[in-house]
């Protein structure tokens, strides 16, 4: 095996790194829930089905689900083979080199911190309107950011250091948090669907593609199922964060599989369920609320609706964010033990057997960009930097089958090489439906990363040295 290989931590999933291996397989399938399912089922099945895709959002979810399936079978792959805390950054360093693997992790960095920040502003926006039905009201200056006219959005600033403390203590502390959060979302999904599902009316699912399969408008919006697809894409954003916990599992080459699989597997299922319901209960025209199933709730004449569905979006999103963050550190964790950005953030807290500083580092500038920056379409730039990603890992699974045919593999795609092909066939499909700015901004990101890797990373990496 190649001295590169040797020489990154990416290699085995039996490497140690000095992080307390305490994570199980039921403990990686609920991150992956905790972190998918939040702002697509909660937001986005309403804005697709009414802009986009009309009562075709299930095959929109279809779709973007399907592709989701086969960049999870790759990673299943690479993870039980390949292991490392660094997710695609770790696999595409071993498949492709030290350049590709920087500009794969600085994608991640992008996908993460800005998914992040977006999702805190989210968050931040369910809690005060929450408090505003309890007639509390905080003043203005404190829930927008100086740009919108205010001095600073301090529910989505203040969430975000809760939950870099909560990291802080532990992963396992993390862990039972998440895990308890999940079940109370889930509970209020669970509560949708059985109110729902006596209120069927499938006169609402015609017509059933309003908009077809895809066309452009003279504004350049994009509609139609394929366009809804790239759209919902965002709410399987995150189950790949399961792979960066390879170096906390008890037995990643079983549990990293099953946990990705797993949690994609369900949320499929649940996210083709709940906008099913939706679009059968209200008129699609009508669900471009800022809370759909609020909203769907309450015509049905549940006026208690608005405060169920809040909780479940604010528990929702705390886990989203958790595991968003709990994967930005980890990413980074492994970059910086490569010598790919300072080695201070590689140093492990002994006491907690946690990056505790990389954690407090990530939690302040995440902080400060949800609380200072309305990042309105930026987090559009969220799915493109995930779809990429996706593209990499199954060309990763592609290249090591040739160039490694004897690397172990506890866990084998079937029907090799048509899975990772299909892989990257649909991903690069739905990253074309993108819009034009999206792509203008993500290629500047990789500009910006090109330059930092010539710059200091080239020189400090322990592989270049």
């Amino acid at each position: 095996m190649p001295k590169r290989l040797l020489r990154t931590k990416h290699i085995t999933a039996h490497g140690t790194s000095g992080l307390k291996k305490c994570l199980t397989a039921f403990d990686l399938a609920l991150l992956g829930i905790g972190c998918a399912i939040g702002t697509g089922i909660f937001v986005l099945t309403g804005l697709a089905a009414a802009t986009q895709s009309g009562p075709a959002v299930v095959l929109s979810f279809i779709f973007a689900g399907i592709a989701s399936a086969f960049a999870a079978l790759s990673y299943a792959e690479l993870a039980a083979s390949v292991g490392g805390s660094g997710s695609a950054y770790g696999y595409s360093y071993v498949a492709f080199g030290e350049f590709i693997a920087w500009l794969m992790g600085w994608v991640l960095l992008l996908e993460y911190g800005v998914g992040a920040a977006a999702v805190a502003n989210g968050w931040a926006g369910y809690f005060i309107n929450t408090l505003a039905n309890f007639n509390v009201h905080l003043p203005e200056a404190l829930t927008k950011a100086p740009m919108m006219g205010g001095s600073i959005n301090l529910p989505a600033f203040a969430i975000i250091w809760v939950l870099t403390i909560l990291l802080a203590i532990g992963v396992k502390e993390s862990a039972r948090v998440n895990n308890i959060i999940v079940v109370i979302k889930l509970s209020t999904i669970a509560i949708f669907i059985a109110l729902a599902i006596g209120h069927l009316n499938t006169a609402n699912w015609h017509p059933f593609m309003p908009f077809g399969w895809f066309s452009t408008l003279d504004n350049g919006k994009n509609i139609g199922v394929l366009a809804g697809a790239s759209l919902v894409f965002f709410a399987y954003f995150g189950f790949d964060a399961v792979s960066t916990a390879a170096e906390e599992c008890k037995n990643p080459q079983r549990d990293l599989p099953i946990g990705l699989l797993a949690s994609l597997t369900f949320c499929t299922v649940v996210y083709i369920i709940v906008s099913g319901l939706l679009t059968g209960i209200v008129p699609y025209t009508e669900l471009n609320t800022a809370s759909p199933v609020a909203y769907a709730l309450t015509k049905l004449g549940y006026t208690w609706a608005s405060t169920l569905v809040a909780t479940g979006v604010l528990a929702g999103l705390i886990t989203v964010l958790l595991v968003l963050l709990y994967g930005l550190t980890r990413i980074l964790f492994a970059m910086s033990s490569d010598g790919l950005i300072s080695p201070v953030f590689s140093k492990i807290n002994p006491d907690r057997q946690s990056p505790t500083r990389i954690i407090l580092m990530c939690g302040a500038v995440v902080s400060l960009v949800a609380g200072f920056i309305p990042l309105g379409e930026l987090a559009e730039t969220v799915n493109i930097g995930t779809l990429a990603s996706f593209v990499m890992v199954c060309v990763g699974v592609m290249v090591l089958r040739i160039r490694h045919p004897n690397l172990p593999r506890p866990f084998k795609n079937p029907w090799n090489p048509l899975i990772p092909v299909l892989g990257i066939l649909s991903c690069g499909a739905l990253m074309t439906f993108l819009p034009a700015a999206t792509w203008h901004r993500f290629l500047l990101w990789i500009a910006v990363g090109v330059i930092f890797y010539f710059m200091y990373s080239f020189k400090h990496s322990k592989l270049h040295r």
